[in-house]
């Protein structure tokens, strides 16, 4: 199912793809993005996180070239799973050297874009059913 995809979420999953690429750069590249601050090398969480991320970045590179609502959808829910799950685990663990950026980082660059993205979607695929 192809749906039209205005700028505005055009850059909503700019913003969701960029992480998918970069996190997994900085894990290959700096130890102590994935094994604290005492690493001094790149650990098999590292490895398995950037599989994980890059497989799903691919994945919404295709499902935007595709319009693919469904798609679009289900990796924005993913991603909005993953995103709640990190976000607590960062602050959490201590990770964050000032926890008010994080909450608004993950608040205005993921959490509120992601659901804008979702409601569209929902949206425009239940249109297309006449739902």
């Amino acid at each position: 199912m192809k749906i039209s995809i205005p700028w505005w979420l055009t850059l909503i999953i700019v913003i969701e793809i960029l992480p998918m690429f970069a996190g997994p750069y900085f894990a290959l590249t700096n130890p102590g993005f994935m094994g604290g601050p005492e690493a001094t090398a790149i650990g098999f969480a590292a490895y398995i996180y950037t599989a994980r991320n890059v497989a799903v970045g691919l994945a919404f590179i295709i499902a935007y070239f595709l319009k693919s609502g469904p798609m679009l959808f289900i990796l924005i829910f993913i991603r909005l799973i993953t995103d709640l799950i990190d976000m607590p685990t960062f602050l959490s663990f201590g990770l964050a050297t000032n926890e008010a950026r994080v909450v608004a980082i993950f608040l205005f660059l993921y959490y509120i874009p992601a659901v804008i993205a979702l409601r569209y979607l929902w949206k425009q695929m239940t249109y297309e059913k006449g739902v």
